[in-house]
């Protein structure tokens, strides 16, 4: 990966006790709850900062940008479905998108806000306009049906390219699925990302290649990379404690090193949208919370051990000899130690679609994973699907699968190698 940073600027650097600060003053009239073990958590977690200067290279010579790159605090992901059958119109489309994308990760605009003459088009929306960078990374899938016969690109299909097996927890909404290409933006100010995948949307419909299909907002990163501390996702544990974050994890669980060179250095995106049902869980005893996740909610420890980085151990029984971590927990279930050594990365974030019909919260896991094998997300899905705790309380609405190429040389675009 070909990250840069460039230094904080005094006016862009915020921690986020100074982000809070105000929050924090309006609430000391409301007593306060603490404990020694939350001291301690406090004193060892690494406190995480905003820096609104900082900027990623979109060009290089290894993965696409916001794989491997911390997860930043906010997401827009967008799916498209192709409206042209033309190849020549996907290459111009993607080659427009990378120069676009190279432009708004460097904090520019792409293209005039506001033309000289009375009758233009803004080229550029404005609504990121003076923001910064604010971590900024975009990252380019190509889905199923773009290595098809009918696009005449069926002889560059990634080995492993193919639509994902059905699987028990399977629940989807038709209008959340699929997808011809995938943008996923992710940045540390909400506004970036949207700003980034409304004007990729944009370049996408004047060039008549490609429509929305189906779109999510994220907030609150649910995953941890490297030198991060672990955020937690909407049922209040720590998410993603265990995330690959090692680059010899990466090239043996996420990078592609097979096939093609130009496929080589990509990776396979699996995209779920699972809804919680909040109120159910909410009214859930902690005990029982602990046992369905294996994890204790307070310090993200395994209920086998005292802190949250110690080695879960799922043969421990307690004095009635039963396991102490449940057989169907998550995290035993999930664990690489029960799955031949099948890991993914785990890059989710929280989302809430406000309030459902019923007036209950409409919100749960923007749930989104990169692996060189679709294979081994279904091997561990099917494994949840079938005897997952957590079921009861999850549905997976949405979902989708795309082939990510590696990142583009300088002077190319994304894909390029499909049209040679």
């Amino acid at each position: 990966m070909n990250d840069k940073s460039k230094p904080a600027r005094e006016a862009g650097n915020f921690t986020r006790r100074d982000l809070l600060k105000g929050a924090v003053a309006s609430a000391l009239t409301i007593p306060a709850v603490s404990s020694a073990h939350g001291q301690i958590e406090a004193q060892h977690n690494p406190e995480d900062r905003v820096d609104l200067s900082r900027e990623h290279a979109f060009y290089g010579t290894g993965g696409q940008v916001g794989i491997e790159t911390p997860p930043q605090r906010h997401i827009m992901f967008m799916a498209f479905d192709l409206t042209s059958q033309n190849p020549r119109d996907l290459q111009v489309l993607l080659a427009r998108w990378s120069s676009a994308i190279a432009q708004m990760m460097r904090g520019e605009t792409i293209g005039q806000i506001e033309p000289a003459r009375n009758s233009g088009v803004g080229g550029d929306t404005g609504e990121a306009m003076d923001l910064g960078p604010a971590s900024l990374t975009v990252t380019v899938g190509l889905g199923p049906r773009i290595f098809s016969e009918a696009m005449g690109l069926a002889g560059k299909k990634p080995p492993l390219m193919r639509e994902l097996i059905q699987l028990p927890s399977d629940n989807f909404d038709p209008e959340l699925t699929g997808g011809d290409l995938s943008i996923q933006a992710c940045a540390d100010d909400p506004q970036v990302a949207y700003h980034a995948v409304r004007n990729l949307a944009r370049i996408a419909k004047a060039t008549g290649t490609a429509a929305t299909r189906w779109s999510v907002l994220g907030f609150g990163r649910a995953s941890a990379g490297k030198g991060q501390s672990t955020p937690r996702n909407l049922f209040g544990f720590k998410d993603g404690t265990r995330n690959i974050t090692e680059k010899a994890d990466f090239k043996r669980h996420v990078w592609i090193n097979e096939g093609p060179a130009w496929q080589q250095q990509g990776s396979y995106q699996v995209v779920r949208k699972i809804r919680m049902h909040i109120e159910n869980w909410d009214v859930d005893r902690v005990s029982d919370q602990n046992n369905i996740f294996g994890r204790h909610k307070l310090s993200g420890a395994p209920l086998s051990g005292h802190k949250e980085f110690d080695q879960p151990d799922f043969e421990v029984k307690d004095q009635s000899g039963e396991r102490v971590i449940p057989a169907t927990a998550h995290i035993s279930l999930a664990a690489h130690e029960n799955n031949q050594g099948i890991r993914i990365l785990r890059r989710s974030y929280n989302y809430t679609d406000g309030l459902n019909n019923l007036g209950f919260l409409d919100a749960g896991l923007l749930f989104i994973s990169y692996q060189n094998d679709p294979a081994h997300f279904e091997t561990l899905q099917a494994k949840l699907g079938a005897a997952d705790a957590l079921n009861e309380y999850i549905s997976h609405i949405g979902s989708a699968i795309f082939f990510i190429p590696p990142a583009p040389a300088e002077g190319s675009y994304i894909g390029a190698e499909l049209f040679t």
